[in-house]
Formats: C-alpha cells, sequence, structure tokens
C-alpha cells in the first residue's frame, strides 16, 4: 500500500520506541532505507516493512496471517492519531526540539502483549541484560518472521508461548522469578489486557497494573507503545529524571522533581520527555552505573 500522511513523518525517531537494541530480532532498519517490524494480531504473526519516499509518501508491504491487520494499523504506527494541539514548550530545550523536529510523532503499535514483554524484561535491569533475554526468548519461542524479513527475524513470543517456558529455560533466558512471574500472569490475561489500547490513558494504564509485577513504570513504557500514550511518563526509570534533570535545569532529579518539573505540560508530559530523548539529552557519563547481573549464573 501507499500512504501520504497529512502531516511530516520521521520514521526512525516515530519507530525508535520500539526498537530494543540493534540486534533486536523483531525490528530491523536496513542502509537500503527500509525499516521492518514482526508483531502478532488476532488473525496472527505478521511482518510490516517501510519505505519513505523523497516526496514524503510511505510505502508499506505486509505479510503472513497478520499482513491486513498490520497494514491497516499503519497510519496509528505512524502517528495518524497523535493529537499535539495545546501542547506548549515550557523550556528552551522542548521548545528547540519541537521547532527541530517537526516529524517526530507518538505511533501506536495497537498491540499490547507485544510491547508488554520487553518492558517487563527491562524491570530492574541493565539494557544490556534486558536485550539479551528479549532476543533469546524471540529466538527460542517467537515463530520466524513471515515473508521475505532479513534472516533472523522473529515474530515476538505469544501468550501460549510464554505459558510454555519451562524454569531451566527463563533461568538460560536471564529472567528472574519476579520478572518471570510477571509474565505469566500477563499471558494468563493478555487477552482483556488487549484492551487498554482502547480505554487509553490513565484508564489502560489501570488495566495493566492490575496484573501482579506490572507498576506505574511497566504500564508507562507499554502504553507509550501501544496506544501513544502523551502523558504515560516513566516514573521510577533510572535515567529520566537524570536526562530530563540535566536538560531542563543542570542538575539531576529524582521522581518527584520529575514529576515538579514536568508538572505543567499535563496531559502531555511524555511528550515533552520524548522531545528531550530524541533530541539526543543523555545522562552524564559520570556518576554510579547500574551493575550487570547474569541471572544464569546464579
Amino acid at each position: 500500500m501507499r500512504y501520504r500522511p497529512p502531516f511530516t513523518v520521521d520514521l526512525g525517531a516515530v519507530l525508535g520506541p520500539l526498537r530494543r537494541g540493534k540486534a533486536d530480532p523483531c525490528f530491523r532498519a536496513e542502509e537500503s532505507g527500509v525499516t521492518w517490524l514482526t508483531g502478532n494480531t488476532p488473525d496472527g504473526p505478521g511482518t510490516l516493512a517501510f519505505r519513505r519516499f523523497a516526496d514524503g509518501e510511505i510505502e508499506a508491504q505486509a505479510w503472513g496471517p497478520g499482513a491486513d491487520r498490520m497494514l491497516a494499523g499503519v497510519p496509528a504506527l505512524l502517528g495518524a492519531e497523535d493529537d499535539d494541539s495545546g501542547f506548549v514548550p515550557h523550556h528552551d530545550p522542548v521548545a528547540r526540539a519541537r521547532r527541530d523536529m517537526p516529524g517526530l510523532r507518538l505511533g501506536a503499535t495497537g498491540r499490547v502483549f507485544d510491547v508488554l514483554i520487553p518492558a517487563v524484561l527491562e524491570q530492574k535491569v541493565t539494557g544490556y541484560e534486558a536485550r539479551r533475554s528479549w532476543r533469546e526468548l524471540c529466538r527460542w519461542y517467537g515463530e520466524p518472521a513471515p515473508g521475505p524479513a532479513p534472516a533472523g527475524m522473529r515474530v515476538p513470543p505469544t501468550p501460549r508461548a510464554i505459558m510454555s517456558i519451562v524454569d531451566w529455560k527463563w533461568h538460560k533466558a536471564g529472567v528472574d522469578l519476579a520478572r518471570r512471574r510477571a509474565l505469566i500472569f500477563a499471558a494468563q490475561v493478555a487477552h482483556r489486557l488487549e484492551r487498554a489500547a482502547e480505554l487509553r490513558g490513565a484508564e489502560g494504564r489501570a488495566l495493566l497494573r492490575k496484573v501482579p509485577g506490572i507498576g506505574v513504570w511497566t504500564a508507562a513504557e507499554v502504553a507509550q507503545r501501544a496506544w501513544g500514550d502523551a502523558d504515560a511518563v516513566s516514573f521510577g526509570d533510572f535515567h529520566i529524571p537524570t536526562v530530563v534533570g540535566y536538560a531542563l535545569l543542570g542538575e539531576p532529579l529524582d521522581d518527584e522533581g520529575l514529576a515538579e518539573v514536568l508538572a505543567p505540560y499535563a496531559p502531555q508530559r511524555q511528550r515533552a520527555v520524548r522531545y528531550l530523548e530524541a533530541a539526543g539529552f543523555t545522562r552524564p557519563r559520570f556518576g554510579p552505573r547500574y551493575a550487570i547481573r547474569d541471572y544464569r549464573a546464579i
């Protein structure tokens, strides 16, 4: 299909939050300009490929049983449902980022469980550990990507696949007891959790938090990707308070300070955070780092 969005689209910025590291088996950005991603739908797995042309038109192709649903979701995935009206930058760095990145929108996959798995895996561990576990679970329990996808691409594990994982396999993937329990609990009610993308906002996040092991941070991470929640800030994150603090105030913040500095942006607080992240603001290199733990050796 060909899609000409009535707005500017920066594919890298819009789709970037869906990528879990450079070796993500469910996301691939090729030098040729084609971006591949996979997902599960009610009709089955699917693979989606994007190419953006110089005139702004987007070409999208899909394969697999879920191809039609994935194509139907292209506009929302690229930010067609994102409404930034009423957003006012209250700090110069946010204003500059907004001005410099007119193609940054908050996309929505519409698929909750696909993005919930990596969000849970990222709980209280380093990105390195979480990405390693994600790759291994997808390789062992995700189907091969349908169609002519690049070699090694997989579809995220389904709820049924998650519930089939035996203890020693969780251990081999480096997933501790708390995270595996959260994933199993979520898999058991996955069909109900998909409704969160319809409820959206605080109500959708509240539904996710009914699952033991899913708190404010995880619900926000899912909401940002599944329905492009513009107000879902990842409170409890190891990096974000410091990134936002240094970008806006020149000093680190805790969660309380983060909530205070972002308060004027409600109900679009996450949009302000996303602008700062996309503009390249990062946590300073000095200071303590989260220790890498290998649960496979425990």
